[in-house]
């Protein structure tokens, strides 16, 4: 029995830091663009090639704050595919549910790095999804995959309800396109969903306010409803209370991992049995130490790290009291 299996798609980032660029903004200050010069060759003043992927961020996060974690996805049979299942292997994660596929590459990303900021392209290999028989859990956390997501949702449904297991849910961005229709159903069996502002958005429509977002997801069926808004911080709503924490106070180096930080910390922290406002508390902390490294899984916190971490940067937490 584990504590938490991850599903969803694994990736390498290769990750860039630039200064040789510029951003040009529209009047909509939300709406920018980043510009390098056109068949130009374009200095690179750093270099790091990290595994990657929002499950695969939170498996090794999970496994570092002391849950028993497994990982189900599907890897490329090719060098990419081994140095991905190694790296999760080194960090105490389960391979059981890992499985090779012969016929296409593994998944990889460019993250340009620009003024603490990234910009990333992304290559998703197509994959046929089908979850494993054996496994058992308590938590699973589902989250990115590709256009073959409809038919694992299903899976993994029919799993929570047989098993009565509890369901963190971030979706990607293939499930976040096909909307709600096709997300309804794994809404409804959630414990949690985490989505960042414009995320919620999509899903329910616009309407530029935050609590309304959070009513309308809770609504649907999810008891704990996250959602992240950057530099603005976490809103939460668990069907009785609403909370809100803001960031911490720490250096910024890229935020690679940022939100995928966030919602491992929530977790773990619901998962030792902690309180929504505690939760929050380790997810920002979790989150504030990712951004201050390259890549999204170096800064993740070990269960030992947590409470130092929150004590030196994290005052207004109720857990640093």
């Amino acid at each position: 029995m584990f504590d938490l299996v991850s599903i969803g798609d694994a990736t390498i980032d290769t990750l860039l830091q630039v200064h040789d660029a510029e951003v040009n903004c529209s009047l909509h200050k939300d709406r920018c663009s980043i510009c390098f010069n056109y068949a130009d060759k374009i200095p690179v003043d750093k270099f790091h090639r990290k595994v990657a992927g929002n499950a695969a961020n939170n498996a090794v996060g999970s496994s570092r704050l002391g849950l028993k974690t497994a990982f189900y996805t599907i890897l490329g049979d090719d060098g990419s595919g081994e140095f991905i299942k190694n790296k999760l292997m080194k960090e105490g994660v389960d391979d059981d549910f890992i499985i090779y596929d012969p016929k296409q590459d593994t998944n990889a990303s460019t993250v340009i790095n620009f003024k603490s900021e990234r910009t990333i392209f992304v290559f998703h290999a197509r994959r046929s999804y089908k979850l494993p028989k054996n496994i058992k859990t308590k938590w699973v956390y589902y989250t990115s995959i590709g256009p073959d997501h409809v038919r694992l949702n299903k899976q993994i449904v029919e799993m929570v309800k047989k098993q009565n297991i509890k369901l963190a849910y971030n979706p990607g961005t293939y499930q976040l396109r096909a909307g709600l229709k096709n997300m309804k159903d794994v809404l409804a069996v959630c414990e949690v969903i985490f989505v960042n502002k414009e995320e919620a958005m999509s899903i329910v429509g616009p309407q530029h306010d935050t609590r309304h977002y959070l009513l309308a997801l809770h609504a649907r069926g999810s008891k704990i409803v996250v959602i992240t808004d950057g530099p603005n911080g976490a809103s939460v709503f668990d069907g009785k209370e609403f909370f809100h924490r803001g960031i911490l106070k720490t250096p910024v180096v890229e935020r690679t991992g940022a939100g995928d930080a966030f919602a491992t910390g929530f977790i773990a922290a619901l998962f030792h049995n902690k309180s929504v406002g505690h939760a929050m508390c380790w997810g920002t902390a979790n989150s504030s130490s990712v951004i201050m490294k390259y890549g999204p899984q170096d800064g993740l916190l070990r269960a030992n790290q947590m409470d130092g971490f929150i004590k030196k940067y994290g005052h207004a937490c109720p857990c640093a009291e």
